[in-house]
This record gives C-alpha cells, sequence and structure tokens, in this order.
C-alpha cells in the first residue's frame, strides 16, 4: 500500500517553506515517526514524520526546492521491504570510499542536515564528536559545535582555491532572507529615532549576589539579569501604554496585554520568542522561560506560536560586548529596548566622582505615534525601577 508524505500544515503567515535535506534515499526502510527530511520556514525548521513503516519508494521533492502546505514530496510502500543488506552494503561502501570533504574521522559520516550546518559554521566533522550509532554526527551534534576562530576563513579558502582574494558565494537560508526583509520594512515605514538613559547597576547586581544561590535552589533557574529588564521594561509599559501599541493603517491599535519578544541567537540567525503575558510572570517565571528558549533555539525546536506575535521586544547585545546601539524596531511593535553590557564608569553622585556599573539602554520608537515625552519617560521608569529593584516586587 502506499502513502502519500505530504509538507505538513504550515502557518498563516508563512507562505512557502524549502526542504533543507532528505534524511533517507530512495530504497531506505523507515519507521513510523522516523524523521524523514527537515523542512525550513522563514520562522522555523520543522521535521518531517514517517507516517507509517515500509519502504521510501519515490521522493518527489529533491533537497533544496520550493514547496507550499499539502504538497507532495514523497511516497512510503507499507508493504515493500528494504533489500536484504542493503545496509550493510551502504554501511560497507561508506567507509571503503575516499573520505568526504566533512568525513568524520572516527565514525560515520555527518546527516545531511548535520553537514549543512557545519558547512554554514566552517566546522570540519572530523573535529566533532558524534553521539549518533556509530559515532555518526547528528544534527544536534553539529548544532552544538563551536567553530574556531579560524575555521571561516579556512573555509572559505578550500572552497574557493583562487589565492589570497578568495570569495564564496552562499545563498541566504530563508530565515536570514526573511530578517533582511523585515528590517528593511521596518526602516522603510516606521520614523524611527532612539532614546539614550543609563542606569546604575549596583542595586540590582547586589541583590543577585545576596539571593542568587537561595533563587537558584528554590526555582531551579539561575537568576540572571534578563528577568529585571522584562520586568523594568513591564513597569513603563503599563504607565505608558502607546509604547505598547501599535500601527494598524490610520489606526493606532492598544492592546490589553503585554507580549515581549526576547532576541536570541541561533546557529540559524536571530530568533524572536515572545513571553505572553510578561505583566502576569514572576521574576522566577520569566527566567525558565528565557532558559527554555534559549536552549530550544540552540536546538532548532522553536515552534512557530512560540515566534509569532510580540507587543515589545527586548534586545541584548551586551552579551556580545556591544557598548551601544541603535535597535531596529521588530514590525508591526512599535517600540523595542536595547541592553548593553555593564561596565564600570567614573560617574559624579552628590559632587563626587565614583566608580560604577553603568549599563546604557537605549528604547528606539516609531515617532509616528510616540511622542518624545513618552518615550523618554518610559525609559526613565526602566531606569529607576533598576536602581531601585523593590519597586518591581511592590509595583510602584
Amino acid at each position: 500500500m502506499l502513502i502519500e508524505v505530504k509538507v505538513p500544515q504550515l502557518s498563516e503567515s508563512v507562505s512557502e517553506a524549502t526542504l533543507v535535506a532528505w534524511h533517507k534515499k530512495e530504497g531506505d526502510a523507515v519507521s513510523r515517526d522516523e524523521n524523514l527530511i527537515d523542512i525550513e520556514t522563514d520562522k522555523v525548521v520543522l521535521e518531517t514524520p514517517a507516517p507509517a513503516d515500509g519502504v521510501l519508494v519515490k521522493i518527489v521533492k529533491a533537497d533544496g526546492e520550493n514547496v507550499t502546505s499539502g504538497d507532495l514530496i514523497a511516497q512510503i510502500d507499507t508493504e515493500a521491504k528494504a533489500p536484504a543488506g542493503a545496509r550493510r552494503v551502504e554501511a560497507v561502501q561508506a567507509v571503503a570510499a575516499p573520505a568526504p570533504a566533512l568525513a568524520l574521522a572516527t565514525g560515520g559520516a555527518p546527516s545531511p542536515a548535520a553537514r549543512k550546518i557545519l558547512e554554514e559554521k566552517g566546522v570540519a566533522a572530523g573535529d566533532v564528536s558524534g553521539t549518533g550509532r556509530g559515532g555518526r554526527v547528528t544534527k544536534e551534534d553539529a548544532v552544538a559545535a563551536q567553530p574556531p576562530r579560524a575555521a571561516a576563513p579556512a573555509a572559505a579558502a578550500a572552497a574557493v582555491p583562487s589565492g589570497d582574494r578568495a570569495e564564496e558565494r552562499v545563498p541566504m537560508t530563508r530565515l536570514r532572507a526573511r530578517i533582511a526583509e523585515r528590517l528593511i520594512q521596518s526602516k522603510n515605514e516606521n520614523a524611527i529615532l532612539t532614546t539614550f538613559n543609563e542606569v546604575n547597576m549596583a542595586p540590582v547586581m547586589a541583590l543577585r549576589k545576596q539571593y542568587g544561590d537561595k533563587f537558584e535552589k528554590a526555582h531551579g533557574v539561575r537568576l540572571g539579569f534578563m528577568g529585571f529588564f522584562v520586568k523594568a521594561a513591564v513597569t513603563a509599559l503599563k504607565r505608558y501604554p502607546i509604547i505598547n501599541a501599535s500601527v494598524d493603517g490610520s489606526d493606532i491599535v492598544y492592546h490589553g496585554y503585554i507580549d515581549i519578544g526576547i532576541a536570541v541567537g541561533s546557529p540559524r540567525g536571530l530568533v524572536v520568542p515572545i513571553l505572553r503575558d510578561a505583566d502576569q510572570m514572576s521574576i522566577a517565571d520569566i527566567e525558565k522561560k528565557i532558559a527554555e528558549f534559549g536552549q530550544k533555539a540552540k536546538d532548532g525546536k522553536l515552534s512557530l506560536e512560540e515566534l509569532t506575535g510580540g507587543t515589545f521586544s527586548i534586545s541584548n547585545g551586551g552579551v556580545f560586548g556591544s557598548m551601544l546601539s541603535t535597535p531596529i524596531i521588530n514590525p508591526p511593535q512599535s517600540a523595542i529596548l536595547g541592553i548593553h553590557a555593564t561596565k564600570d564608569r567614573p560617574v559624579v553622585e552628590n559632587g563626587q566622582i565614583v566608580i560604577r556599573p553603568i549599563n546604557y539602554l537605549a528604547l528606539s520608537y516609531d515617532h509616528r505615534i510616540i511622542d518624545g515625552r513618552e518615550a523618554v519617560l518610559g525609559l526613565v521608569a526602566m531606569k529607576e525601577a533598576l536602581e531601585d529593584p523593590a519597586r518591581l516586587i511592590l509595583d510602584v
């Protein structure tokens, strides 16, 4: 009996996707729920499980082809059997064949998905310990692999051996192309202005030092800085709802909820998962959710639901050492907070020069609906909440 394998239903906001890499080839035996191929949308990578046990008898759509919801991509014969010894022959051929550029020195070659990720990172599979069967480098191994500093130039030079002025042309991933499209849209459609302020982080740092260990034991998650920044943003958004609003044509949409997007780096590019109802979350809830988002982003497991929506965003360039930036609004939102590296700096207090751990905050906003007064006062509200963390608990 032939079973059709089709592209799963995509989100309404996703018109098409790209087939990344088949994990099976025609004639291979497959098991029910085994991942057959990764499908990349402009937001996430979806796994496509086999609907039944059988043999993959036909691949209709090849790697790299664009598809839409419901497209037929393969057929499985549930009554057929893989040729006897096929897997063993394949394994023998793989060992006997010349090692490919990314072959694993001590185990099997990387999976197609892993190979693509390693190539993008410029990492040789021989430098990665495979956790799959027979030492095979899996997609998860590739995602976790850290590229050496000199790996990327070396990979480029090897790919195009044309001397010291080598070039390598690589097509954008669907996610990267979508990011570019949205950023250009934001710059063209929004009247973006950025206001800045500085925050003395000493009170928050003292609180973390005093209660960090107890917090981790009680909640099972580390007490970071992001929980405080999110709560401070919530304080400002409650006080100045226009910062949490959005533009729809000639209308201003005021949201009766606060969903904050947290910009997270992933092997595929920048993603912004959403903290739903952030105003109803405790600092512990926020830290747990952000930790979960970070791990899912690393593993490529974020869902479309987790990446859709949001009324305000926070981008933390400080984790990479950024001192100052002007973040770009994530449409259709109207504002975004940029936070940066906390550094000891000389400041004046009561006429005296003292050293304090200072963080520069940047609030980019759409001047079409947010006036400078609300933007500046909103950022001041965040500053005051961070410099007196008791406000975050008392909601004052």
